[in-house]
């Protein structure tokens, strides 16, 4: 018996169509690029006030990059928001340093920890708290320079919340 002309096209493509699913199962199936380690910590965290917030980035080998968006306090820039660049930032394991450039007089360090907060899954608010001593540093125009430390904790932002800003 002569297979019909279908069949001679039938047979090839049901090859052809296999090897294609085995080929795109196996390019599925290599491995993920790992995500830098720190990386899930990257992210806005609130910061002293309302509407305030730090950004966090870290980078290859701990290094951390980023800004606190804050509010100015002095006659000069009162309700005005002020970015504060980190001239130094540091993540090894979970120990978090950071300091800030000087605007209008006032730079900030940061030596703490991130750590898991109260958020359920990532992507909540608060499923990551950056958590430790926050020390301000003000030179007046006399150039006499204070500082003041307190202990903090800034949540995390909800996602949600990234994506808009």
């Amino acid at each position: 018996m002569r297979p019909t002309p279908h069949l001679a096209f039938v047979i090839p493509a049901l090859i052809l169509f296999a090897s294609l699913s085995l080929a795109s199962g196996q390019q599925d199936a290599s491995p993920k690029p790992a995500q830098a380690a720190g990386s899930p910590y990257s992210g806005m965290y609130s910061f002293l006030k309302e509407g305030e917030f730090v950004q966090v980035t870290v980078e290859d080998a701990g290094r951390v990059t980023g800004f606190v968006s804050r509010y100015g306090d002095l006659d000069s820039d009162k309700g005005a928001f002020l970015d504060q660049f980190f001239k130094a930032g540091k993540l090894e394991g979970t120990a978090l340093t950071f300091t800030t450039t000087v605007v209008h007089g006032l730079a900030y360090d940061f030596k703490g920890t991130i750590e898991r907060g109260e958020g359920k899954k990532p992507g909540d608010e608060a499923y990551y708290v950056l958590k430790g001593t926050l020390t301000e540093r003000m030179t007046d125009a006399s150039q006499k320079t204070s500082s003041r430390s307190r202990e903090v904790v800034f949540k995390a932002f909800p996602a949600e919340a990234e994506k808009e800003n």
